[in-house]
């Protein structure tokens, strides 16, 4: 299927959550009679907390934990997968996955219904000039660049990080440190981290072990770390 670049943006997950948070604030502004006790602050967080179905105190504990090491591990991580990732029981992550699962649902229905509109529009419009590929600068970066990721298991954060790529349409050669050349080890890994079968043949995703290459950089924990490569070195992206 061809892909425009037009909507490659509204793949993005900090995309995502502005529309979401700004949907549910119109609605909010426009049913709800204003609390002059409430500040503007507060009234954006339980927006924003209803937009992605949480509590507020739910929203709260998502705030605190991006103002701690998960912001520097994981930044624009959304609501859901910081909360599942970091979920105390497997209720809690069970419950924000299925969460996430009907709001990305919604997000999927809506992008298609629109790409449809889209692709007929510039058959009206247009007729027999082929849409320009490559316009969007967040496309090109996403489909030029291929990029190392390197990970571990036992590593929440790794699966997030990883799948977070994934879904921005990032080329990644995932390299499983400590795999000790396992190749169940690895599948087990894709699976828990939600990378489809269609993803690795496409091209877009390699699975790799690591075979001593994360040593070799002279890199350290914690993973996950992305890597790209310029000139002929590695460097380090985050």
């Amino acid at each position: 299927m061809r892909r425009f670049a037009l909507l490659n943006v509204l793949l993005l997950p900090i995309c995502l959550h502005a529309a979401v948070v700004a949907a549910a604030e119109q609605e909010v502004s426009e049913s709800t009679p204003r609390n002059n006790n409430i500040t503007p602050l507060q009234q954006h967080q339980t927006v924003a907390a209803q937009a992605w179905g949480l509590t507020d105190d739910e929203w709260a504990k998502f705030e605190h934990l991006q103002s701690g090491p998960r912001h520097y591990w994981s930044p624009q991580l959304d609501p859901l997968t910081t909360l599942g990732v970091e979920a105390e029981s497997d209720q809690e992550r069970q419950r924000y996955a299925e969460l996430q699962v009907r709001l990305e649902a919604k997000r999927a229905e809506r992008e298609l219904a629109y790409q449809q509109a889209y692709t007929a529009a510039w058959a009206r419009l247009l007729p027999g000039l082929q849409p320009v590929q490559g316009m969007s600068s967040v496309e090109n970066t996403s489909t030029s660049t291929r990029y190392a990721l390197f990970v571990e298991e036992q590593c929440p954060a790794c699966q997030a990080r990883a799948l977070q790529l994934v879904k921005q349409g990032v080329q990644l050669d995932i390299y499983l440190v400590g795999s000790q050349g396992k190749d169940d080890v690895i599948r087990h890994w894709a699976r828990q981290a939600g990378i489809a079968a269609a993803q690795v043949s496409s091209g877009q995703i390699t699975l790799n072990h690591d075979r001593g290459r994360w040593f070799g950089l002279g890199a350290s924990r914690p993973l996950p770390a992305r890597y790209q490569q310029v000139d002929g070195q590695w460097q380090r992206v985050d």
